[in-house]
């Protein structure tokens, strides 16, 4: 959409007729009026994986061997730095570009455990996107998608010109975060869908500009498939979640526990590094747990927690493996219990009641009706 926006090499008004943008007075000021760079970083690590090369050196010939054919007499054999190519070219022509990075964290996933890397990527952005003179005269704008906020090191982020829109504060773009409860009415409405199912297993995201917010991949799975269950288990990041809260800083596992049982944790997002490596505590992981949308921020609260039926099924799958047996046994007595209660076999709720009670309460407090309340919520 931005490429088709800005992209001078088409004319795409037709495309934007009718739509809110349209009506912009500033609409056609910047309709298809610059150059555009698309960079897909995970094509281009692909690329490079296939080739054995470097994706960060990769990436910039492959730009310049393309602008040298387009710009052939700014642009001589001898380029191999992108901001300086670029450069040349606005020099020589007045003209600016509209970069625009897919993915642009990909490398930071793919390569988590290659620093140097990481840190010769991020000094190319730095190099296009910093300021000075380069991006002055060569940058009209710049867009970047991805998972992670832009890496942090030290106590300032190496790109700090951008205004970025995150899980944590996604300010005015909120809305497009994911489908909003209207819309999803509307959509069920559509495809003669239960709203309140719907509302139950992908609602739960929550900011302080609106309140529910579903998730649109889930949403679309189910109206298409016609059918109601857990999509989110097909996501990539569903084999990483595992590995993650394993990680047992300053009791995590307790943490993700309370949670599993309908409860908020105070969580202090400044720490994260934006990073899948740089973990140094329990607030580093649900943040970047926040960020992969397995946990809802409440950014007034300042705390955290599971948004819906549907995510708390991933969790329980990726906590049923041998480090939590206690937790696997929890989730098993629970559903033994459902089963025992629909069944209305009432000897066995009540033995199931029983030993959770024993377990829960001291001899002096066991007919304390606290007692007995926790016992009915532990289990």
């Amino acid at each position: 959409m931005l490429c088709a926006y800005y992209d001078k090499s088409c004319d795409s008004s037709a495309l934007f007729d009718g739509l809110e943008i349209s009506r912009k007075k500033s609409f056609h000021e910047y309709l298809n009026k610059y150059d555009v760079l698309y960079l897909d970083i995970t094509w281009f690590i692909s690329r490079s994986g296939t080739k054995g090369g470097n994706v960060v050196l990769d990436l910039q010939a492959a730009v310049i061997d393309e602008l040298r054919k387009t710009f052939r007499d700014c642009v001589s054999g001898k380029e191999t730095y992108l901001p300086d190519a670029l450069l040349a070219i606005s020099q020589e022509t007045g003209r600016q570009f509209i970069i625009i990075i897919d993915e642009w964290d990909a490398l930071f996933r793919e390569a988590k455990n290659d620093k140097s890397l990481q840190k010769e990527y991020v000094q190319l952005l730095r190099g296009l996107f910093k300021g000075g003179t380069t991006t002055d005269e060569t940058i009209a704008a710049a867009y970047m998608t991805g998972i992670l906020p832009i890496k942090k090191y030290g106590t300032e982020s190496a790109l700090t010109d951008f205004r970025e829109f995150t899980m944590t504060n996604p300010g005015q773009l909120t809305e497009y975060v994911g489908f909003t409860e209207k819309e999803v009415k509307r959509l069920c409405d559509q495809y003669q869908m239960d709203f309140e199912e719907l509302h139950i297993w992908y609602d739960g995201y929550s900011f302080h500009r609106l309140q529910h917010v579903y998730s649109p991949n889930s949403v679309m799975h189910a109206l298409q498939n016609g059918e109601i269950q857990n999509y989110w288990t097909q996501t990539e990041t569903f084999e990483s979640l595992r590995s993650y809260i394993s990680m047992d800083f300053d009791g995590l596992k307790a943490a993700i526990t309370e949670m599993l049982g309908g409860g908020h944790i105070g969580v202090r997002i400044s720490t994260f590094q934006n990073d899948l490596t740089s973990f140094e505590s329990r607030n580093d992981v649900l943040t970047l747990l926040i960020h992969l949308c397995y946990l809802a921020y409440d950014s007034q609260n300042l705390e955290t927690y599971i948004p819906n039926l549907e995510i708390s099924e991933a969790f329980e799958a990726a906590v049923s493996g041998e480090k939590w047996e206690t937790i696997g046994e929890a989730f098993s007595d629970s559903e033994k219990l459902l089963r025992t209660t629909l069944n209305e076999d009432a000897d066995a709720v009540a033995e199931s009641l029983e030993l959770v009670h024993e377990s829960v309460s001291s001899i002096l407090q066991y007919h304390n009706e606290a007692s007995l309340s926790c016992a009915v919520e532990h289990i």
